[in-house]
This record gives C-alpha cells, sequence and structure tokens, in this order.
C-alpha cells in the first residue's frame, strides 16, 4: 500500500460519514472534508469535555486544560495534578484502535504555571498488499505527540500561553522514514466574576490556535502534509443555584485553518503551513458559504453538586459536506480531595456513523490530595 493511501485511510479513522448526496453543479454542494496527517491530533481525549460535547476554550480550569486551552491553568487554584485518559476507538468495527493520553499541570506561583501532555495514538495491525493475491504482511503504525506549555496571567482576569509540541507519526513504511513535525500552540482565557444574588459564579471567553506549525512529510521530503492547524473560540457561565448546585453552560466554535481541496489534481506541496492559514479563509470552491460549512460548533452543559458529583450533556455539529461527525454526548464525573473519575458516551446523529457509542475514561489525581493521604 502506498503512503498515501494509508494516509487517507488513516484519515477516515477520525470518523467521516460519507454523506449519500449526489454531486451537484452547485459549488459547496458536493462532499469536500478538509483532510490533514496526523488526524489523531484531532481526537478530544478526555472525558469531561467530551461529556459535554467538545466544549473546553472557555470552561473552568481542570487538569484537562492542556488539550483545550492551556491558558486556564493560570486560574487553577490546586498546586499540581496529572491525569491518563483512554479511548478505545471505532470500537464498533475494530478493537485494536484506541488514544492513551497523560497529561499534567504544576503552579509556579499564584501568576504562573507549566503544563505537558503526552498522546500515543495506536493504529492497531495493519495487513498491507501488493496485489489482490498478495498474503501481505503486518504492520502496526501509531501516531504521537508530546508537548509543553507556559501559561501566566496578564490581569485579574486575563491569562495567555504558549505551547511547544513534537508530533511523530510512524505509518511502518518499509521504503519511507516516520513522518515528524513541530508545532506551538497560542491560546488566551478571560474570565470575570458573575454575581447572582448572593452566589458566586463565573463568565469566561477563550480561544485557542493549535497546531501552528510545519507539514510533515512521509518520503524523506518529496511531499509534504498538512498537520491539523486549528481555530477554537468559546464561552461559558457557570451559574450557582446555592451552595452546593450549579450548573455551567458552555459553547465553541471552531475551524480548521487548512487549505480546502480545489479539484483531485491539486498539489499543495507548495503551499507553506502559514500561508495555508490565511488560504483557509477564502479558498473554499463554494465561496463564503463553504467557508461558513467549514465551521463545527459545540454546545455543552454540566450539573455540579458540591462539586463532587457531575452530570453533563452536549452537542457537537459538523456539516454533512465536511465529514458528517454531528454526534449527542453524554458524562457523568466524581470527584474527591485526592482523585477524579469521569466517563463519556457518545451516540452519533447520523447512520453508520463508525463513531457511535464511543465511550471514553479520565482518571485525575491531585498532588496535594495524594500528599496528604499519604502523609496520614
Amino acid at each position: 500500500m502506498k503512503i498515501k493511501h494509508l494516509t487517507l485511510a488513516l484519515c477516515l479513522l477520525t470518523g467521516f460519514t460519507f454523506a449519500s448526496a449526489q454531486s451537484t453543479d452547485a459549488p459547496g454542494k458536493d462532499y469536500n472534508p478538509i483532510i490533514t496527517s496526523v488526524p489523531s491530533l484531532s481526537i478530544a481525549p478526555d472525558a469531561a469535555a467530551t461529556g459535554m460535547g467538545d466544549v473546553g476554550a472557555a470552561t473552568d480550569a481542570s487538569v484537562n486544560s492542556q488539550y483545550w486551552n492551556p491558558s486556564k491553568y493560570a486560574f487553577i487554584e490546586d498546586e499540581a495534578g496529572f491525569a491518563m485518559s483512554y479511548t478505545p476507538w471505532l470500537s464498533q468495527l475494530v478493537s485494536d484502535i484506541d488514544l492513551a493520553y497523560l497529561t499534567g499541570y504544576m503552579k509556579l506561583d499564584d501568576m504562573q504555571a507549566l503544563s505537558a501532555s503526552l498522546r500515543y495514538f495506536s493504529l492497531g495491525e495493519v495487513i498491507l498488499r501488493e496485489s489482490l493475491g498478495d498474503v501481505g504482511y503486518a504492520i502496526q503504525p501509531y501516531e504521537m505527540a508530546i508537548d509543553m506549555a507556559y501559561s501566566r496571567l496578564l490581569s485579574r482576569n486575563l491569562s495567555m500561553s504558549v505551547a511547544l509540541r513534537y508530533i511523530y507519526s510512524d505509518l511502518m513504511s518499509a521504503d519511507d522514514p516516520a513522518g515528524q513535525a513541530f508545532a506551538a500552540d497560542i491560546s488566551a482565557y478571560y474570565k470575570k466574576p458573575v454575581y447572582f444574588g448572593r452566589e458566586r459564579g463565573f463568565w469566561a471567553i477563550g480561544v485557542n490556535a493549535s497546531n501552528i506549525g510545519t507539514k510533515i512529510s512521509y518520503d524523506a521530503g518529496n511531499n509534504y502534509y498538512f498537520i491539523p492547524t486549528d481555530l477554537r473560540i468559546g464561552t461559558s457561565l457557570n451559574y450557582p443555584f446555592n451552595a452546593y448546585n450549579a450548573i455551567t453552560i458552555a459553547a465553541d466554535v471552531n475551524k480548521l485553518m487548512v487549505p480546502t481541496p480545489q479539484s483531485k489534481d491539486e498539489i499543495y506541496s507548495d503551499i507553506s503551513s502559514i500561508a495555508g492559514i490565511f488560504r483557509s479563509f477564502y479558498d473554499a470552491p463554494g465561496g463564503f458559504a463553504e467557508e461558513l460549512s467549514e465551521i463545527n460548533a459545540s454546545l455543552g452543559m454540566e450539573y455540579a453538586y458540591d462539586d463532587q458529583f457531575f452530570v453533563r450533556a452536549g452537542y457537537h455539529y459538523e456539516n454533512k459536506y465536511k465529514g458528517n461527525r454531528s454526534y449527542y454526548t453524554f458524562g457523568a464525573g466524581f470527584k474527591m480531595s485526592m482523585f477524579s473519575i469521569d466517563v463519556s458516551y457518545l451516540i452519533s446523529q447520523a447512520q453508520s456513523n463508525p463513531l457511535d457509542q464511543t465511550l471514553r475514561f479520565t482518571l485525575g489525581f491531585d498532588i496535594e490530595g495524594l500528599r496528604q493521604i499519604i502523609g496520614r
């Protein structure tokens, strides 16, 4: 199997559902999703945010903020923590594809924080054949990324962050090396207290431009492919009913800042990653209407009791011509002083979507809570 064919197969593993619409003469009305390399970078890793429909740009700071908006760590109250997440991917089709994710943070002082994460996406066993009658041989391709972020309060209500990331994608080709890339995230978070009678909640907005970096090559530089550079903007409102009950409503929109495919013959190797970011806002064949269709939207809600028990629900929308990954999500969580457990469940809106019934699990730990338990 050629590298480009395997790369396309990996992109389909992100859960694209092919629309049944026929080709039309109207621009922007054909199935035309934006396909990138290293698609696993776009898979949301933790169960808390995915239980709310994949919102996270402006929700409250948590141990899992690294993927969504690392600027939030500057607001987090706990000294340090880490979390592990696991997602069996496309479990309705195969049993050996999964995403493992480890993240953690440490406050340097009241103004600053360091954070990092490691993700490993295993594609299980893939059989490569040169022809229909060939027995073939098995490979186990995988993708991984490691990153570190620095976040800082710029004022009482505003923080910003910069993250650096190393990306490694090994498609196990006998003739070609693994792909490598470097990227950066730039994010900001604004959080303001809001009073509802005697109770204090908060309103927040957040923005995260992620995976701004180099393109990746799987054939020693002969061809280069875009990584999933993404812009995410969100807002949230936390409303406390009383000292024990609170609800959070959050909404995100995000767009891939990668050029829209124009034709089967177009070659993107000559377009730089930075030029591709600017081009992504005006190059859709269907004009402004198709550009709007490339924006995904998420809406989520979380009910919290005594900041210990959590129930979540959400909805994620993607245009049917751009991937058709629209789904409902549900989740629950439990938190104590030293650890937290979260789980989420996905129900696809589209029929026969391989993402349907996806489960995610997250186990988090608070360092100070662990110290108190160990010190007893």
